[in-house]
């Protein structure tokens, strides 16, 4: 039982390793292999870099980009160990609204925990089109953001499309007519339809996985 216990302590530490600390809807996407080698991933909002670790362990150009300069530091120390090849300007103190990189750069942007802090709906929309900017047509969008999804009874309006949650906090929140109606005004095309987590009390996080220019995709019924 003992051995059994190290064997499995030892497994899980390899896992914590290779993949850090992955979004597991993210990784979601890498196991159906619509994520795979040799494409280029840009995290947008990047912070200490928990979704880049595994994409700089198996040799993805990876590029991130974050407000937070001391957090860009920390990426580049880590891509510094594990991707040594890619050079520092990968990673970038950049508004995500205007990003240093060029149109189309990558094939799949990731935008986990961000666009839920915007200002308002213009700051919400100047953030989500620098990411989709800078994503290739055919390129793959993923994003996870705090929603009203299942909360509408527990949250309160706070001025537009900003909540008050019930852990606390003060989020701008999406629900289903937004993500469907950005999603046809960005010309993209659902590859998953929408899923919502719902954590007891505390709030909603929403998954949205959108082709860019409609290529492939969910058809729903």
């Amino acid at each position: 039982m003992v051995n059994c216990y190290h064997r499995l302590s030892e497994m899980m530490q390899g896992l914590r390793e290779q993949f850090g600390e992955i979004d597991i809807y993210l990784f979601d996407q890498v196991l159906r292999g619509r994520i795979g080698p040799g494409m280029r991933i840009l995290d947008g909002g990047c912070g200490t870099g928990r979704n880049l670790i595994y994409f700089l362990r198996e040799g993805y150009e990876v590029y991130g980009v974050d407000a937070d300069p001391e957090a860009v530091e920390g990426v580049r120390r880590m891509a510094g160990r594990l991707a040594p090849s890619l050079g520092a300007d990968h990673f970038r103190v950049d508004p995500l609204e205007a990003m240093s990189f060029p149109d189309g750069t990558a094939d799949v942007v990731i935008s986990s925990a961000v666009l839920h802090f915007a200002r308002d709906e213009e700051h919400f929309l100047a953030i989500l089109g620098g990411c989709w900017r800078v994503l290739k047509p055919g390129g793959l969008f993923f994003c996870r953001l705090a929603s009203s999804i299942g909360m509408e009874a527990q949250i309160r309006n706070t001025g537009g499309r900003r909540y008050r949650l019930p852990d606390g906090s003060e989020r701008f929140l999406v629900d289903e007519a937004m993500l469907m109606r950005l999603t046809e005004e960005l010309g993209g095309q659902l590859a998953d339809p929408l899923k919502t987590t719902v954590v007891q009390n505390r709030r909603s996080m929403t998954t949205w996985v959108v082709y860019k220019d409609g290529k492939g995709g969910y058809h729903s019924a």
